[in-house]
């Protein structure tokens, strides 16, 4: 477990503050005016946003040419209303839509809920990637969300390389719940890119619990309680600095840890104006 840089830790926030964007309505993002956290990319083109943000989360997508990578966000859940939904018993481990995820390991079973999310937008988001990369003329792309946003760009991640063969992807989530299998994990460790941050004791990364059949993939930074950075290898990482061995259940986890502070950059729909 080794300690990320001060270097390391800053060259997280644009992408912090796209988290976040994501909880913002899409007139907002379209208008690229919704507060600090659209002023933190000031360079940004956004190409397309949707959802909702009550039966449908919101999502954008557009051209960041300082980055030069294409940004795809997706909205999170009040963490008050995920706990719930992660903890209740009327959810399930369910095998990929073979339509949006053809070709897949049979073994691979992903959260229900978040598979039937994805199916909501997905193929609006591929077209809306697929336009940008025209436009722009880039071929990478970074996907990225807090919460359950996290989990929709987890399953995108999987879903946008069966469909765009020769662009680079990376994810970066954030307060990310376990999505899926070992299987599912072991899938994502060998074909994707993927960061997941978790805040002090944040509950919603140790939910669904291990004990029915979730796991985390590789790739935490654990922020711990001085705000240093930690780089926690492996699935689970039980050590007390990682996130799964800090809480050891949902009674030891923090709600308001869930939303920050990640170097600073809270949140949640309440950080979005405009």
């Amino acid at each position: 477990i080794t300690a990320l840089s001060s270097a390391q830790i800053t060259a997280f926030k644009p992408f912090s503050f796209y988290a976040t964007t994501a909880y913002c309505s899409p007139a907002s993002i379209l208008a690229w005016s919704c507060g600090t956290n659209c002023d933190a990319n000031p360079t940004f083109q956004p190409t397309a946003s949707g959802g909702d943000g009550v039966d449908v989360q919101f999502w954008y997508v557009g051209i960041d040419p300082t980055l030069k990578t294409i940004i795809v966000g997706h909205q999170g859940t009040d963490p008050e209303k995920i706990v719930p939904l992660l903890t209740d018993a009327d959810f399930f481990l369910t095998k990929p839509d073979a339509t949006l995820f053809p070709g897949l390991d049979s073994a691979i079973e992903v959260h229900n809920g978040f598979a039937d999310e994805h199916a909501k937008t997905a193929t609006s988001v591929l077209a809306a990637v697929q336009s940008a990369m025209t436009k722009s003329g880039l071929n990478d792309i970074t996907l990225v969300g807090h919460s359950l946003g996290a989990a929709l760009a987890l399953l995108e991640s999987v879903y946008l390389p069966l469909n765009i063969p020769g662009a680079t992807f990376k994810t970066i989530g954030y307060g990310l719940p376990r999505v899926g299998n070992q299987a599912f994990a072991d899938f994502i460790d060998k074909n994707v890119q993927l960061t997941h941050v978790n805040n002090q004791q944040d509950v919603v990364p140790t939910i669904p619990g291990r004990f029915l059949g979730f796991t985390h993939p590789q790739g935490e930074k654990h922020i711990q309680d001085d705000l240093s950075w930690l780089d926690c290898p492996g699935q689970d990482n039980t050590d007390k600095k990682c996130s799964t061995g800090d809480v050891s259940n949902v009674f030891e986890g923090s709600i308001p840890n869930h939303l920050g502070p990640y170097d600073g950059v809270q949140m949640g729909s309440a950080t979005c104006s405009g």
